[in-house]
């Protein structure tokens, strides 16, 4: 089992795995193989629909924390329905759309109190595959520096207890938000990774030197060799990080 540990905060910063991989025994198994070097695993919209709830118990069984990435986004009675039906799960932060606005952000951390539930509600604000010329296409216009505060700071008011954002964007909403909330990034792409479909990305260093809560790691991990290994390369950078700060 994993040994206890408190949620980062913008003084640390901690990997989580993003576990997008088709197959379940096939996730599993690499959960198995890199084992202590992980502590948080992101279990995201493909895995959940095919796999549910099970999928988070055997995972949480492993000694994991998850991070369950729905992107919750509906009316409020919906959401606060959601968040009432996965209450009971082994999850300790989950997401929802910023974009819901505050009615249903508040709604449903109304339902995670009522339910008793400590799981962090963490907002997107505007996906790192997004750039301004993909929001434009979809009606919002407007440079991302702008729009992301605006949308974070109307969630965390909300009720929202962190957000997901680009690691280009950490350092305005923490001098916005304070060290409090929950920073976590995604775009994370060690030196020599490919960069795939992100666009706005830092190497796992920068992002937790700009103040990062947690960075979200996929196929460098995923695909690499040596999972355990690069795993392993990541927390190191991490932790040379944490000492020469």
């Amino acid at each position: 089992m994993k040994s206890e540990m408190t949620m980062a905060t913008g003084n640390s910063c901690e990997l989580i795995l993003a576990l997008d991989l088709p197959d379940k025994i096939q996730a599993l198994n690499l959960l198995d193989r890199i084992d202590n070097e992980l502590t948080w695993v992101k279990v995201g919209l493909q895995m959940f629909t095919r796999w549910g709830p099970d999928l988070l118990n055997e995972v949480a069984d492993r000694g994991y924390k998850i991070f369950l990435d729905l992107k919750l986004h509906d009316i409020s009675n919906t959401v606060a329905s959601t968040i009432e039906s996965l209450s009971k799960c082994p999850v300790e932060m989950m997401t929802l759309h910023s974009l819901g606005g505050p009615e249903m952000i508040n709604a449903a951390k109304e339902m995670r109190n009522s339910c008793g539930s400590q799981v962090k509600l963490i907002a997107v604000t505007v996906l790192t595959s997004h750039d301004e010329s993909t929001l434009d296409a979809i009606g919002l216009n407007g440079p991302i520096p702008k729009r992301v505060p605006a949308l974070a700071e109307m969630a965390v008011a909300s009720g929202a207890d962190g957000l997901v954002c680009s690691p280009l964007e950490v350092v305005p909403l923490r001098e916005k938000l304070g060290s409090e909330s929950l920073l976590i990034t995604p775009g994370i792409r060690p030196i020599g990774s490919a960069v795939g479909d992100q666009k706005r990305i830092m190497t796992p260093a920068e992002a937790a030197c700009a103040g990062s809560s947690f960075i979200v790691v996929g196929r460098p991990i995923l695909q690499a060799q040596d999972p355990k290994n690069a795993a392993l390369a990541i927390q190191t950078e991490l932790a040379s990080q944490r000492k020469n700060g």
